[in-house]
């Protein structure tokens, strides 16, 4: 299927690796024009470097900027002040008892995790109206709907999204601008594979191990039974960030495994 992003210029947030990686990758290929963003220049110039070489149709560059902070988003807009598709994906999880959840921890991920997008949306949207035409997609993840315990902070955050992207998606009716959020389940993203290798190490068991206790003990419910590639992902964000999606707005769209057990 041809997704019609020639041409279209697209800003993923915390792109280097990962799920954002993937988006980007994904788009790259599909003909649009992406920039990455990561926090510094090494990590950037490398996946920009890397996207080039695997075979994007479209543009890729980078810009270096924290975009957790208020400073970061400021560098990234001044140099990139219109763009067709903006991608939410930045965020941090942190696995934590409650109780030990400090002011300063719920402060730091409700930044990162939410205020990142709402700066970015906030400039980018009116702009989107105002060309009637764009896209913005908030990689939120299944811990929105089914708080896990062990980071209740971190499901704060992802459930912040959800109402933010839908109340973002009410101010486009009747243009061709859309808001969406798609639920990322539990995937082998730089992060949770470093913590799966860290655990392994620890216990001396194989990481293919540790991957299935942590299905059968804290996410029973998971259909695919396996962490998520990130390009399988990539692949529903690259369809909501098309013109072939057009229908589809204020929508919270599940790549989460089946995790999710309810079917609204």
């Amino acid at each position: 299927m041809d997704l019609q992003l020639e041409g279209k210029r697209a800003l993923i947030s915390g792109s280097t690796a990962g799920i954002g990686y993937a988006i980007a990758e994904e788009l790259a290929r599909e003909g649009a024009s992406v920039i990455v963003n990561g926090r510094t220049s090494e990590r950037v110039k490398a996946a920009v470097a890397k996207i080039t070489k695997s075979g994007a149709r479209g543009k890729v560059e980078g810009v270096a900027a924290d975009l957790g902070s208020a400073e970061g988003a400021r560098v990234a807009l001044e140099r990139y002040p219109e763009v067709d598709i903006l991608v939410n994906n930045l965020g941090i999880f942190e696995p934590k008892a409650f109780e030990g959840i400090a002011d300063a921890d719920w402060l730091r991920f409700f930044e990162v995790n939410v205020l990142s997008g709402v700066r970015l949306s906030r400039h980018y949207l009116p702009r989107m109206r105002q060309r009637n035409w764009g896209r913005i997609v908030f990689i939120s993840s299944e811990s929105a709907i089914q708080i896990p315990a062990e980071m209740i902070h971190y499901g704060m955050t992802k459930t912040a999204q959800l109402a933010i992207s839908r109340g973002l998606a009410e101010t486009t009716a009747g243009t061709n601008v859309t808001v969406n959020t798609v639920l990322a389940g539990p995937t082998a993203s730089e992060g949770v594979s470093d913590f799966v290798a860290k655990l392994a190490s620890e216990q001396k068991r194989r990481p293919a191990v540790i991957e299935q206790e942590f299905f059968r003990s804290m996410r029973p419910t998971s259909l695919l039974r396996r962490f998520a590639r990130p390009d399988e992902v990539a692949a529903l964000v690259a369809f909501v960030c098309s013109p072939r999606s057009s229908a589809t707005n204020g929508a919270a769209l599940r790549a989460d495994g089946g995790v999710v057990r309810s079917i609204i």
